[in-house]
């Protein structure tokens, strides 16, 4: 899910065998999959899953790899419990399925987890980062959240705020040049938004030949033309977040 304009489910490519390195735990009224790095930090990640939910191995594999870079990571349930969509499932349903699950109706879940961090983790700086319909919500996060230092949303694009382009903090935009749930023309309307609203620092990056999902869902083994788009992806992701925060 990534063009609100017409929402549909995503193909979840790769799926990887992975059982990551943090534990589950209780936020409030959330579940929540936390992994610490292995010196102490003061600065956090929230990690927003996509469509597949927060159980999804290859977000949990991204969420190890940030926490590996010296950031508490945290990946919190932000469906509440609900049933994440499943790639079996009739894609007719899904709009009914999106309904209790809005990616800019997250406050309640923001507010927790970043309580969480900074009362239980020891957190002073905090960052987001997103994957399709985490993308979204991250872009939301960006506009709403002065405390949080810098964000990198991964191929989801917001249409449905009336505004929508003045971000609270750096934020860098991933999308795949043929991507077929968000149309380049969509991109370049943010892009030339940004523009002309954005009073803080910002990236749109499109990557050519890469489809929906290519930063978390596609395994570098087994696609190796993409694999260095992968992991030039990725290190913007990481770098993006060294920077501002």
């Amino acid at each position: 899910m990534a063009n609100e304009a017409n929402p549909c489910p995503c193909d979840i490519g790769d799926r990887l065998e992975y059982g990551g390195l943090g534990k589950e735990v209780e936020i409030e009224h959330i579940k929540a999959y936390v992994v610490k790095p292995k010196t102490a930090s003061e600065k956090a990640i929230i990690v927003i899953q996509d469509i597949f939910g927060w159980k999804l191995p290859n977000t949990r594999y991204i969420t190890d790899m940030i926490a590996s870079n010296g950031y508490i990571a945290v990946l919190p349930d932000f469906f509440i419990g609900k049933e994440p969509w499943s790639p079996s499932r009739d894609w007719s349903e899904f709009n009914a399925w999106l309904e209790d699950k809005k990616p800019a109706n997250i406050k309640k879940e923001m507010d927790a987890t970043i309580k969480f961090l900074k009362n239980k983790c020891g957190a002073k700086s905090i960052g987001v980062v997103g994957f399709c319909w985490g993308g979204v919500a991250t872009h939301y996060a960006a506009l709403q959240y002065p405390e949080i230092k810098a964000g990198v949303s991964l191929y989801g694009a917001i249409r449905a705020m009336e505004d929508r382009f003045d971000l609270k903090c750096p934020t860098l935009f991933i999308f795949g040049e043929i991507d077929n749930h968000i149309p380049l023309e969509q991109v370049k309307d943010l892009e030339v938004k940004l523009k002309e609203k954005c009073k803080v620092n910002y990236q749109v990056k499109i990557f050519p030949g890469q489809t929906h999902g290519f930063v978390h869902r596609k395994r570098e083994d087994i696609n190796p033309e993409d694999t260095p788009k992968i992991q030039e992806a990725r290190r913007d992701m990481l770098n993006w977040l060294k920077k501002y925060m």
